[in-house]
């Protein structure tokens, strides 16, 4: 793919060795050198006889020397190990002075360029080596302002386009044509939002690197910091940079092609993302003013207005998700408050009717049919406890509600995940209560027998919960436990006198089982 406004070349070899009147002669022939040799950049040149330059030099330079490190005679290992040492390092091209310390270039530094495929060329005596390096830097300059004048004309192209209709998407195309890479942009929730060209991950010439990317920007997101990360894949160099605030991220742009992105371009690179970051900002205003809505409206939905606000919801969002539906509560960082509206506020548009949601106070609550449920597996991907009610009509939403908070306490008593509201509701009413605030009150309801377990070495307490869960019969009991059914009466006779109990009231089992459950 190519930009509309190519870039300007690079100052290279090639263009270097054409300079007029520098007079520099090719030694090793193109064609017995590496592919593009002569279209390597050149950052800079530099001259140096020391026998190993290379601590002092760095990649894409051009070396100059006259060869005064090379001892007559030199012997061959002695110029191979010293071409082997550029190449290492990454050196353009070597450049010899002929008629200073000898005459013409040595035969054996030709072979050893030839054989690790280093360009070699001979300057003349009349070409001093402040030519070779000025006439570079010239190229460097030229590059330099003409690179600068590109980037200015990429930012008022750019800047033009956000003042058409739908200027994020128009920015962001423009933005792919002057800089011939692929450009992506990651919503909130990490998925794919648009990409120009639009066959960009589709099509002969597609790029692989639409998994790696996406994965990438999903760990960005996560993280809720700004930042942004460099990486290579398949051939192609991937840039990305998240948008928005730290703490309320709006998305991840993406950029991929086959070279690395220069300083001019990063400088219009940047500004895209202060366009699109603010583009993303003025969505989010109009997000939080349907949040505003979307609040009332489930305060509506709660009070019985029904038809109200499925009228509202068709005109703005689609239909109300069909009965019978689910109610999922959430309690979110207070930070991250935003960035879930704005992900739920894009699943409701890649599927609506089938997700209806709202703040309410701090928690987030939702209204979902079995179609979008992985949705809610999504979120726990996110680090949030979701709580699930059981299916509900609109008329028992009210109570879905408080099923799901229920849920969403349970929740959060373990690892995140998700909790339906069917997992307390089987566990019963006592396992519920007995899980609140009162492990105090049951270790101190049995602390009799606990104590006298420990002090005597008996086995009271034990017996007790086997003996409950066998319905206080003494036989069963007995089994499970290993001992004669007399033993079994024997220790809850005891029992009832440390806990000052009749054990054969109902209320007083029940009391003794919830304060079981409640010290675990």
């Amino acid at each position: 793919m190519a930009p509309s406004t190519a870039p300007p070349p690079l100052p290279t070899l090639r263009r270097l060795l054409a300079q007029p009147g520098l007079q520099l002669r090719l030694l090793t022939s193109e064609q017995e050198l590496p592919a593009h040799a002569l279209d390597q950049p050149v950052e800079w040149v530099h001259s140096s006889d020391l026998g190993d330059p290379t601590p002092f030099l760095s990649a894409s330079q051009v070396l100059l020397t006259t060869g005064t490190q090379f001892a007559d005679p030199a012997t061959d290992a002695y110029y191979r190990d010293y071409v082997r040492r550029l190449t290492a390092r990454g050196i353009a091209c070597l450049g010899f002075g002929t008629e200073v310390v000898r005459a013409g270039t040595p035969e054996a530094l030709v072979a050893a360029c030839l054989a690790e495929g280093l360009t070699l060329v001979e300057v003349p005596y009349d070409t001093p080596f402040i030519a070779v390096a000025r006439a570079a830097g010239d190229l460097v300059a030229e590059l330099r302002y003409a690179r600068n004048t590109w980037a200015q004309g990429a930012q008022r192209a750019i800047s033009h386009a956000a003042l058409r209709p739908d200027g994020l998407s128009n920015i962001l195309s423009e933005l792919s044509r002057q800089l011939g890479h692929w450009v992506a942009l990651f919503d909130a929730g990490g998925a794919l939002d648009r990409v120009f060209p639009r066959d960009a991950f589709s099509g002969a010439d597609a790029s692989p690197a639409l998994p790696q990317v996406q994965a990438e920007a999903g760990r960005l997101l996560r993280r809720g910091q700004r930042a942004g990360t460099t990486l290579d894949e398949g051939g192609e160099t991937l840039t990305l940079q998240t948008l928005g605030r730290q703490g309320r991220l709006r998305g991840v742009l993406a950029l991929g092609g086959a070279t690395e992105l220069d300083q001019a371009s990063q400088q219009v690179v940047t500004s895209v993302v202060a366009l699109a970051g603010l583009a993303l900002e003025q969505n989010s205003a109009q997000d939080r003013a349907r949040g505003h809505l979307r609040s009332g409206l489930l305060q509506a939905l709660l009070g019985g207005e029904l038809p109200l606000v499925q009228r509202i919801s068709r005109e703005l969002w689609g239909t109300l998700p069909a009965e019978p539906v689910r109610v999922a509560v959430l309690s979110p960082p207070p930070e991250r408050l935003d960035a879930l509206a704005e992900l739920l506020e894009l699943r409701v548009e890649e599927r609506p009717g089938h997700l209806f949601f709202a703040r309410d106070g701090r928690q987030m609550l939702l209204v979902v049919d079995p179609a979008v449920e992985p949705l809610l597996t999504e979120l726990v991907g996110f680090g949030l406890h979701v709580g699930v009610s059981d299916r509900s009509d609109y008329g028992a939403l009210p109570h879905a509600v408080v099923q799901a908070r229920q849920a969403l306490e349970r929740a959060h008593e373990g690892a995140v995940g998700i909790v339906d509201f069917e997992v307390i509701s089987r566990q019963g009413v006592l396992a519920f209560l007995a899980r609140t605030d009162a492990s105090e009150v049951g270790r101190a309801t049995l602390q009799p027998l606990s104590d006298h377990d420990a002090s005597h070495g008996t086995a009271l307490l034990p017996t007790l919960r086997v003996w409950l869960e066998h319905n206080g019969q003494f036989g069963p009991a007995a089994t499970e436990l290993g001992v004669h059914r007399h033993t079994v009466r024997a220790r809850i006779s005891h029992a009832e006198q440390l806990l000052g109990r009749d054990l054969g009231a109902f209320h007083a089992r029940a009391d003794l089982w919830a304060a079981l459950l409640a010290a675990g």
